[in-house]
């Protein structure tokens, strides 16, 4: 099956936003039809009109698709809602969630909530794997999911991916998302609903993250665990504001881009974050933009200059200036000395 990219700017969606497949709202009615109970009551309660059902585009909103879930989940006793060939009882999730509370850090949380997974059901296994800087947590899929796939493979992901960003009281941006299914009519709400770039066709479903990630420490106690599993599905649709290592990820994007860079567009596409979003959560992080790239550029500027015998205006460009009279002005401003001076100033006598 060949690999198919979906690719979208970033357009995160209130809670108010009809955006959620309608197909979703199908499985979970036809997971009731499989268990011999009528719908209708949580479809009610979801505000859900039965003719939507049968719109083949249809929408409905994070708040719906969070009551009609939740209200199925419980009346059926089941938090598979019937993908899976044994009931995950209402509490699974929330019990691998106590489980993994007392973890050191992320991805070890990670690891032993998808272990604990694989005790609750064998149709599918859960893993966190790394190389480089990058993670994923991935799902091999060792039964057949029947219609349900689809809805079951996105479900779990966005629940793992959900309790990871609460675990560590972060937003974690994902770098990719990629899906073991052709890409269905209502492809484009996949980058809404994961990542700025989606791939369809894929050998597994995984998403895939910036490895650092997994060394952030968990921030949650027993006492916030409770409060958060009394309304826990909100996980699955909202986005985090705040992002713990974002700084760092700036950091790292202006010293491997240094001129792709200049602008706070071009750094935010990079980024896969709105300009709006990027100034926002600097602010949250007690860090602004502009002293970040004077922090990297010092810091590129101050190396070449010191390790290497690079004309001032091949400096000024490596260190991402567009143009040597700026660089030596804000070199000036740095230092009190020119590039040039401090270069002389530096070198050992002859």
């Amino acid at each position: 099956m060949p690999v198919r990219s979906f690719t979208i700017p970033e357009a995160l969606p209130g809670a108010g936003a009809a955006a959620t497949p309608i197909t979703f709202a199908r499985t979970i009615a036809a997971a009731y039809r499989r268990a011999g109970r009528d719908p209708s009551g949580a479809l009610k309660l979801a505000q859900i009109p039965p003719a939507l059902l049968h719109e083949a585009n249809g929408r409905m909103t994070a708040r719906q698709m969070e009551l009609l879930s939740g209200t199925a989940m419980q009346e059926l006793d089941d938090e598979g809602l019937g993908a899976f060939s044994r009931r995950l009882p209402w509490g699974s999730y929330g019990m691998l969630a106590r489980a993994s509370l007392s973890a050191p850090d992320l991805g070890v949380a990670l690891k032993r909530w998808c272990r604990h997974h694989g005790l609750l059901t064998g149709d599918i296994r859960l893993s966190v794997v790394s190389a480089g800087a990058q993670a994923a947590i991935v799902i091999d899929e060792h039964a057949d999911l029947g219609a349900a796939r689809e809805f079951t493979l996105v479900h779990v992901l966005r629940n793992i991916h959900g309790l990871a960003c609460w675990y560590v009281d972060s937003r974690i941006p994902l770098q990719e998302a990629r899906f073991p299914f052709p890409a269905p009519p209502y492809a484009e709400v996949f980058p809404i609903l994961f990542a700025p770039t989606v791939a369809f066709g894929a050998l597994r479903a995984e998403l895939r993250f910036d490895a650092r990630y997994l060394a952030l420490p968990l921030r949650r106690d027993e006492a916030a665990l409770s409060l958060m599993l009394q309304r826990a599905l909100p996980l699955t649709v909202l986005q985090y504001r705040r992002d713990r290592l974002l700084v760092q990820r700036v950091r790292q994007a202006l010293a491997a881009h240094p001129l792709q860079t200049h602008s706070a567009e071009a750094l935010a596409a990079l980024l896969a974050v709105s300009p709006r979003t990027l100034h926002r959560q600097l602010k949250d992080e007690g860090a602004t933009l502009q002293g970040l790239k004077d922090e990297v550029r010092r810091a590129r500027a101050t190396e070449l200059l010191l390790r290497t015998p690079r004309p001032i205006k091949q400096v000024a460009a490596a260190a991402g200036f567009l143009n040597e009279k700026s660089f030596i002005r804000a070199f000036r401003g740095w230092t009190g000395q020119s590039p040039a001076e401090f270069r002389q100033q530096a070198m050992p006598p002859a």
